[in-house]
Parts: C-alpha cells; sequence; structure tokens
C-alpha cells in the first residue's frame, strides 16, 4: 500500500522530515545499533580523523578562506587574512574541537529529535541563518566536505577489521546517516521556510 507524504510538511515539520527521510532509506534501530557499536573502536581515532580533515581544508583557499572570520562563540584573536591563518592557530584549534564533537555525537548520542535538530543545526550554522553573520560557506564547499568525511569515515571503518558482517552493516548505517546529514545541510541553501520540530 501506497503511503502518503505531505510534502509541504516536509518543509516545516523537522521531525517529520527526518522521519521520512529515515523511513525511506531504511535507516533504522539496526543501523543506530551499528553506529553506537562502533563508537569504542572508533573514538580513538577521532582525533586523527578530525586532523585529516582540516589538512584537506587547509589545503583550498576556497575552503580555508572560511575560518578567517570570527566564529560563533570563539572570542580569541582572528587574522587580517587566510594568508595568515596557520593550522595552529587558536580559532582552528576551536573549530577542531567542534567536529571531534560532532563525530562523537554521531557514534553516542540516541536518535532522537534532539540528534535530528542538532544535524539541521550543523547545515543553518555555515550560512549567515545562524552563528556569526559573516560565515556563508557556499554548498559547493559543504558538499566537498561531506563528501570527504564520508570517505575518511569509510576508510577509518574499513580499518578496523571488524567481521565481514558487521562491517558491512556499520558502513550501510554511516552511508545512510550521513546522506541524511546531507539533507539537512542542504536545505539550508535552498530558500526554504525554517523547519520547527513538532514532537
Amino acid at each position: 500500500m501506497m503511503q502518503h507524504i505531505d510534502e509541504d510538511r516536509l518543509e516545516i515539520d523537522l521531525s517529520y522530515r527526518f522521519g521520512y527521510l529515515a523511513g525511506f532509506m531504511g535507516f533504522g534501530d539496526g543501523d543506530i545499533e551499528a553506529i553506537h557499536a562502533a563508537a569504542v573502536a572508533l573514538a580513538p581515532l577521532v582525533p586523527g580523523l578530525v586532523d585529516a580533515v582540516y589538512d584537506q581544508l587547509h589545503r583550498y583557499d576556497a575552503t580555508w578562506r572560511h575560518f578567517v572570520p570570527r566564529q560563533s562563540g570563539y572570542d580569541g584573536d582572528v587574522v587580517a587574512s587566510v594568508t595568515d591563518l596557520a593550522m595552529d592557530h587558536a580559532q582552528i584549534k576551536y573549530r577542531k574541537e567542534h567536529l571531534g564533537r560532532y563525530l562523537a555525537a554521531l557514534v553516542t548520542k540516541p536518535f532522537d529529535g534532539k540528534m535530528a535538530t542538532y544535524l539541521d543545526m550543523v547545515g543553518r550554522i555555515h550560512t549567515p541563518k545562524s552563528g556569526s553573520a559573516d560565515l556563508n560557506v557556499p554548498l559547493v564547499q559543504m558538499n566537498a566536505l561531506l563528501g570527504f568525511v564520508s570517505d575518511a569515515l569509510t576508510a577509518t571503518i574499513l580499518g578496523l577489521n571488524l567481521e565481514r558482517e558487521r562491517e558491512v552493516r556499520t558502513l550501510q548505517a554511516f552511508g545512510k546517516l550521513l546522506w541524511i546529514q546531507n539533507d539537512l545541510i542542504n536545505r539550508h541553501y535552498q530558500g526554504s521556510i525554517e523547519l520547527s520540530l513538532t514532537a
């Protein structure tokens, strides 16, 4: 039997949108269990993953320039230009800590309304809609970043030498999760109405 989806509601109700995405992709309890089960093995590797992401961001002026403006919540010194922004700058350390917490949240937090709000906020804070009014990361850079994170996470999981069935389940689970994250980033670049949780 065909399920009816209220397409207008998808644009205004975050819980409904998250539920639709999860249901359509088959992201369920088994996937969440696989993600949480990987936490112990992945946790020690998070700092290396964060470093790899920032090494990649540093390779391109189109991505690195977005760390020049003051970041939301950071109150230390800032630099004048992208060429002055070194990897060991306090603002970069601050942003790396945020990425580490994000990756930790993915593997430890329950996938409830709070997590849906958090994943949605990840998209929103990279636009002038939230956080710093000077921060406006183009969608192409967000897509490039998420693609790199996805590939790095896949390589990390493959390096854990998990039993084959568990490895496949873990890769599939993270794949679905990152596609949900991708949607909750992209929607902030489409001029859509601000979503609100109703549940």
